[in-house]
């Protein structure tokens, strides 16, 4: 009886092992990336890499999209690794690298770059005749900065205090298709997005009101902003871009990055650049949205200005780009 019960129990304890093996080898599998808000180019490109057929096919891992409230979030929950890989701002990995996030002096040192994935630009949207030409006539108004733990939200509020106008505005931290439906409904005065163009929710604004964009590098170039923050670059916004606006808005941008969380294996990263960029890779990405035309192997590294994942170096370095 002793016997019987001593095989029994090796044969439950092995079972247990045999499930517990499973379930490890299930969740080392599951690639977590992450996006951001709904109406947001962040979710586009998290969803569009788990949905490309070739990366769907991958036998030792899987791909699974994530939404999120966008660069901020991604970034604390990559250095944590719960998130495997996002979307982030160029800006954020530096100024968390170093310690220099706003109220925040933790260093975001396990989040690694993995490739430049396109310009993304501040604009600021407001109705035609609003009277608001500079980020200082919103005094007083009731003004859409993005969802909170965005990086729009935190670019928003570096801008803007350094503006000297943070304060003075009536803030609604919503994503931006809420704040178009809101700006259409006349609950805000305007709304600010940190976004690649043209921004469907800033097309779907201009099909209910007349709509402007408020010249930003006027703003930034006479406050100096340039000069304290170095990673962002100067840019217009092409006339016609959306409906009522016929001339360039003149603006700055930051660079959208692909990272990866320091633990990630080499491996993993190098088998998903393979895949993304190659011709049909990237057809793949413009398909799913245009503002991917930026990315390509001569665009690689462009905006990095923190650590890469050794994957990508490896990855980069094959390429001749490092």
């Amino acid at each position: 009886m002793n016997k019987l019960f001593g095989v029994m129990s090796a044969i439950c304890l092995s079972t247990v092992m045999t499930f517990a093996a499973a379930n490890d080898s299930y969740a080392q599998k599951r690639i977590v990336f992450g996006g951001g808000p709904a109406g947001g180019t962040f979710q586009v490109v998290a969803n569009a890499i788990q949905v490309y057929k070739p990366v769907k096919e991958m036998t030792d891992f899987t791909v699974k999209a994530q939404s999120s409230a966008g660069s901020v979030e991604n970034l604390r929950k990559i250095n944590a690794g719960k998130m495997d890989f996002g979307v982030v701002y160029s800006g954020h990995v530096y100024l968390g690298a170093n310690g220099m996030m706003k109220n925040d002096t933790k260093k975001y040192e396990n989040v690694l770059a993995v490739s430049y994935l396109y310009g993304a630009p501040a604009q600021l949207v407001v109705r035609k005749d609003s009277g608001i030409k500079s980020v200082k006539d919103l005094e007083g108004k009731k003004v859409g900065v993005g969802n909170a733990g965005s990086g729009a939200f935190a670019n928003c509020e570096l801008f803007f205090s350094h503006m000297g106008i943070w304060d003075k505005i009536e803030r609604n931290a919503m994503g931006y298709n809420d704040a178009a439906a809101a700006f259409g409904n006349n609950q805000l005065d305007a709304f600010w997005l940190f976004t690649a163009f043209p921004s469907g929710a800033v097309i779907m604004a201009a099909q209910t009101n007349d709509i402007a964009m408020v010249d930003l590098e006027a703003d930034a170039v006479s406050s100096g902003f340039y000069q304290k923050y170095p990673y962002f670059s100067k840019l217009s916004i092409p006339a016609g871009t959306y409906k009522g606006v016929d001339t360039n808005t003149p603006s700055f941008q930051d660079s959208a990055l692909w990272v990866a969380n320091k633990d990630v294996p080499e491996d993993v990263v190098y088998k998903l650049l393979s895949v993304i960029y190659t011709d049909e890779g990237l057809a793949h990405m413009i398909g799913q949205k245009k503002t991917f035309k930026e990315m390509s192997v001569k665009n690689g590294v462009n905006g990095i200005v923190t650590p890469m994942h050794p994957g990508a170096i490896k990855f980069w370095k094959e390429k001749g780009i490092l």
